[in-house]
C-alpha cells in the first residue's frame, strides 16, 4: 500500500516549473487576503490615519476682528477698526511636513503588507495542515477496511472454533480503535476547515477542491535573504520608520523658522478712513527648544533599534532555513526506504498463513503506520517551514 501512496507523493519533488507552484493554493490565499476582516478593519484605520496626518499640514483657521470704541473723553466721532489676518509657519514647514505625511503613508503600506503578509502565513499553514490531514484521512479509511477484514476473518475463525475468545477480542479493539483514529482526523479536518472559514471572513472554504502542489526546493540562504531583504514588509518596515525619524528631524530644523503674519487692516474715525496690508513674523526663541535634539535622538534610537531587529530577524532566518535543510534530508530518506517497501502488505500474508499471532501482526503493524504517519508529519513541517521562508512572496 504504502509504495502507491509514497509514488503519488514523489508529485512534490518533480514539479520544478513556475506554473506549478501553489496555483490553486494561491487561489485560495487571494480570497482570503479580500475577504479577511482583518485587513479589511486596517484598511479602514490606514485610510483613517492617512487623513488625520495630512491634517496636521492645514493652515490654522484665519481670524476677524473689529474695535468699536465710543466711551472715553474726544471730540471727534467713534473709533472702529477692522482687521483680517491669517497666521501661518514658515513655507519650508510645510513642505517638510508634506514629505514626513509622504513617508508615514509608505509606512502604513508596510504596516498593512506585513500584517497581510502574517494572514496568509497563518493561512497556508491551515491549508498544509488540511493537505496532511486529508492524506491521514485517505491512510485511515484504507487500514479501517483493513482492520475490518481482519476481524472478519478472525471471526470466521473463531466461529469455527480455531481460535479462542481473546484472539477475537483483540482484533475487535484494533477494528474500534482504528474507527476511532478515522473519527479524529475527521474532526481535526473540520476544526481546520472552520479555522480556514474564520480567516476568510466567514465564507466557507472548500476544502476537497483544492489541488496542492509543492515542490520542496528554495533557493541558496544568501540569494534568499536579499529577497527578504527587498520583499519582505517586516523587514521594509525597519526603514522606513528611519526615513520618517530622518524626516522628522527636518521638519523640527525648519520649524526653527519664523511664523509669519498677513494680513488686512481698516480703521476710521472723524469722517476719516485708513487701510492697509499687515505682517508679522514671531520671534523663535522658547517654542523650538530642544525639539532638534529631541527628533536627533529619536533618530539614533530607531537607528539602533532597526540594526538590532534586523540581526534578530536573520537568526531567525537562519535557524528556519538550517531546520528546513534538516527536515528536508529526513524526509528524503524516509520517503526513499518508504518508496520499495511493502511491509504492511507482507504482514498481513504473513498472518493470513499463520506465521504471526494477531498480537505479534498487530505490534508490526504499528510500528511501520507510525513511521508513516511520522513521515507525514515530517511532510507537512517541511512545506510549513518552506512557507515561513517564502512569506515575503505572499
Amino acid at each position: 500500500m504504502y509504495r502507491y501512496i509514497v509514488s503519488a507523493f514523489c508529485v512534490f519533488f518533480i514539479s520544478i516549473s513556475s506554473f506549478s507552484q501553489d496555483l490553486s493554493m494561491n487561489e485560495v490565499l487571494m480570497e482570503i487576503g479580500q475577504n479577511n476582516g482583518q485587513l479589511k478593519a486596517y484598511q479602514s484605520f490606514i485610510r483613517s490615519q492617512n487623513l488625520g496626518n495630512k491634517t496636521e499640514n492645514n493652515l490654522p483657521d484665519p481670524q476677524a476682528s473689529a474695535y468699536f470704541l465710543p466711551f472715553g473723553e474726544h471730540e471727534t466721532e467713534d473709533y472702529y477698526e477692522y482687521q483680517i489676518s491669517q497666521r501661518l509657519e514658515f513655507p519650508t514647514v510645510y513642505a517638510a511636513r508634506s514629505k514626513r505625511i509622504d513617508k508615514q503613508k509608505k509606512l502604513l503600506e508596510l504596516e498593512y503588507n506585513a500584517m497581510r503578509q502574517e494572514v496568509l502565513l497563518q493561512a497556508k499553514n491551515e491549508l498544509l495542515e488540511l493537505q496532511f490531514l486529508q492524506q491521514r484521512e485517505e491512510l485511515e479509511q484504507q487500514r479501517l477496511e483493513q482492520a475490518q477484514q481482519v476481524y472478519k476473518q478472525i471471526q470466521r475463525l473463531f466461529d469455527a472454533e480455531q481460535i479462542g475468545i481473546l484472539e477475537l477480542n483483540k482484533a475487535k479493539i484494533a477494528w474500534l480503535q482504528q474507527q476511532f483514529e478515522l473519527d479524529q482526523v475527521e474532526i481535526q479536518t473540520k476544526n481546520t476547515l472552520m479555522e480556514l472559514q474564520k480567516l476568510n471572513g466567514g465564507n466557507p472554504v472548500q476544502g476537497g477542491e483544492i489541488m496542492f502542489i509543492e515542490e520542496a526546493e528554495v533557493a541558496e540562504m544568501q540569494v534568499l535573504w536579499n529577497e527578504k531583504l527587498s520583499a519582505d514588509a517586516e523587514v521594509q518596515m525597519l526603514t522606513a520608520l528611519e526615513s520618517v525619524a530622518e524626516q522628522q528631524v527636518k521638519l523640527e530644523k525648519n520649524k526653527i523658522l519664523p511664523d509669519l503674519t498677513l494680513g488686512y487692516n481698516y480703521q476710521g474715525v472723524n469722517s476719516s478712513s485708513y487701510s492697509g496690508f499687515l505682517g508679522g513674523l514671531s520671534i523663535p526663541l522658547w517654542n523650538s527648544k530642544n525639539k532638534v535634539r529631541a527628533a536627533k535622538a529619536q533618530l539614533e534610537y530607531v537607528q539602533a533599534d532597526a540594526e538590532a531587529e534586523t540581526a534578530q530577524f536573520y537568526n531567525r532566518f537562519q535557524e528556519n532555513y538550517l531546520q528546513y535543510q534538516l527536515i528536508k534530508q529526513k524526509y528524503e530518506e524516509y520517503q526513499d526506504t518508504f518508496k520499495d517497501l511493502n511491509s504492511e502488505e507482507l504482514l498481513l500474508k504473513a498472518y493470513e498463513l499463520g506465521e504471526f499471532s494477531f498480537l505479534d501482526y498487530y505490534r508490526e503493524v504499528e510500528f511501520y503506520r507510525q513511521a508513516y504517519n511520522n513521515m507525514l508529519e515530517m511532510q507537512k513541517e517541511l512545506f510549513q517551514l518552506k512557507a515561513e521562508l517564502l512569506k515575503h512572496q505572499l
